[in-house]
């Protein structure tokens, strides 16, 4: 039965089928157990001089040793096409695609004819020319071209070429950081410090393999952080769902005349969800693109790595030492989304016993504690100079001050403990029973302020507006007010709501605070030669917070100018 013809518009490369060693269609084909094929007379003959020269057999192509030697079977399939071809007569004409041509970002087998020239395998640094799988089998055949050099092409040999001496690049000339070929030894770089191609390779080849660790490394704290975000996600998702749910349990408990407050807070607690989410949301694309970036990065230096041509690693490894990483993401996504909730549950529960006159005046807290929430919070500054960037003015408040307590005037900086002051009157807001003061600025954002102190004792504190003045528990640190960190020669307490925990750290008459409102961060440093955490506090405001200082006798404390 005649056979049909093959379809119009499919092409055969002919090199295909063609073999390696005699570089004619197949007679009589055979497969090696790596798989390429030849004549059988021609891969016989390969195996014959192989047997007399080094008794053993390979693959004259891909070099696969053999042992013993591979017993021959004809390719039927392989011999039935080569057969086809030659009743055709299409020797000239291509019959199936040419998946081996070259395209225009390959290297061309400078060998091939220029209307079908094919992507070009190997390069030979003896030759200086690039050759298709077709061309190279005399390399491996012809006993001469044996000892030839050969690398896996990258780059064209000409990017390869001393574009002065038009010899190949082998030396690198550490002083000028280029590649240079031995003729510029004793030309332009005279003198200059050169060591060959692989020597560099081998330094670099250390660096890159440092810059890769750091990649991969800084692809998993990547990965780390997108599961830790995802997880975070999610929670904060249940726990609005419930503080929003909490919402129509709270207010449908109260009177009529809330209600369109009870309507304010369900838009109030949506919106900001949605806001929330939208921002982890685009971090969450941050993350996953840096990720591919930083996995593109490993792979490209993996590639490199691997690479054994010289002087394109050279030359391509300094685009890749560079960082891919985004400056604009954070090191780490902090999360708090049950307490930041659940703070705005809280707060509804107090308020649903309450009469819609103090309704009315605790809604904007309301409004500042919703706000507040967040799914990714800003990182924490690392050092003195990173807090400097948060730092505040404040100035101490007359108005507060114990009637002891003496206060510069002109700058309102410095306080101290003075048996008399008689300049000083009765105050609605001054301190009756400890020797305290408050500052006049209210903070509700990122703050960074910083206290000096001489004598015994000194307590650094934030505290409410409506902190007690005169009753005992108006003390900062003993009411649920006010926070503070109680400083002596021997030792650290911090102390909230009458509740004291004993400090470890460096002593020193120097302590930073940091605020970060939204957060509900605050924390206290010793600062000396470095900045040492001495506490962090974690919990909500739902009040603009004042910087305060308490004394006991002779003793001296100042707020630090940062700006």
């Amino acid at each position: 039965m005649a056979e049909n013809p093959p379809e119009h518009g499919v092409d055969l490369d002919q090199s295909q089928f063609c073999c390696s060693v005699c570089l004619d269609l197949f007679r009589e084909p055979v497969t090696v157990p790596c798989g390429h094929s030849y004549c059988r007379r021609c891969i016989e003959t390969c195996w014959q001089r192989d047997e007399e020269a080094e008794g053993r057999y390979s693959c004259p192509q891909c070099r696969e040793v053999f042992q013993p030697r591979p017993v021959l079977r004809k390719n039927i399939t392989l011999a039935e096409v080569v057969g086809k071809l030659k009743v055709m007569g299409t020797m000239e004409t291509p019959l199936f695609v040419e998946f081996t041509c070259a395209g225009p970002d390959d290297v061309a087998c400078d060998f091939c004819c220029e209307s079908r020239r094919h992507k070009a395998s190997m390069s030979c640094l003896t030759c200086l020319a690039s050759y298709c799988s077709f061309h190279l089998a005399s390399h491996y055949t012809v006993p001469a071209l044996e000892t030839h050099q050969l690398v896996s092409v990258t780059v064209p040999l000409k990017e390869k070429m001393c574009k002065k001496h038009k010899k190949l690049l082998e030396v690198y000339c550490q002083s000028d950081k280029r590649c240079i070929c031995y003729l510029c030894i004793i030309d332009e770089h005279r003198g200059h410090f050169t060591v060959p191609a692989s020597a560099e390779r081998a330094t670099e080849q250390i660096l890159l393999n440092m810059h890769q660790i750091g990649v991969q490394r800084s692809l998993q704290n990547r990965e780390n952080e997108l599961r830790e975000l995802g997880k975070a996600l999610e929670d904060f998702k249940v726990c609005s769902r419930t503080a929003v749910d909490n919402v129509d349990k709270t207010i449908n408990m109260l009177i009529s005349s809330i209600q369109m407050r009870r309507i304010l807070a369900k838009q109030m607690m949506d919106m900001r969800e949605k806001l929330a989410i939208a921002e982890a949301e685009k971090l969450q694309l941050q993350l996953q693109e840096e990720i591919t970036k930083l996995r593109k990065r490993n792979g490209d230096l993996q590639k490199l790595s691997l690479s054994s041509d010289h002087i394109h690693f050279i030359q391509t490894f300094p685009a890749l030492s560079t960082s891919c990483e985004s400056p604009d993401l954070p090191p780490g996504a902090v999360v708090r989304p049950r307490e930041s909730m659940a703070a705005a549950s809280r707060f509804l529960d107090d308020l649903k016993d309450k009469v819609d006159g103090i309704l009315e005046d605790s809604w904007s807290n309301f409004s500042a504690t919703v706000s507040a929430v967040n799914v990714v919070l800003p990182p924490v500054p690392k050092t003195r100079e990173q807090f400097l960037l948060y730092g505040c003015v404040l100035t101490l408040d007359i108005q507060t001050a114990h009637k002891c307590l003496s206060i510069s005037k002109e700058q309102q900086r410095d306080v101290s403990v003075s048996r008399y002051a008689p300049y000083y009157v009765s105050r609605s807001d001054m301190f009756e029973s400890v020797k305290q003061v408050l500052c006049c600025e209210a903070l509700s954002e990122r703050c960074y302020w910083e206290v000096t102190w001489e004598g015994s004792f000194c307590a650094v504190a934030v505290a409410y507006k409506d902190i007690a003045r005169s009753s005992s528990d108006s003390e900062f640190g003993c009411n649920d007010k006010s926070w503070s960190l109680e400083c002596s020669k021997d030792s650290y307490v911090f102390r909230h709501r009458s509740q004291k925990k004993v400090l470890s750290g460096p002593l020193t008459s120097w302590i930073g605070v940091y605020l970060d409102y939204r957060s509900g961060t605050l924390a206290f440093y010793s600062i000396s030669k470095e900045m040492m955490l001495l506490h962090r506090e974690q919990t909500m405001f739902c009040k603009p917070l004042y910087p305060g200082l308490g004394l006991k006798d002779d003793v001296q404390a100042k707020l630090v100018k940062l700006w």
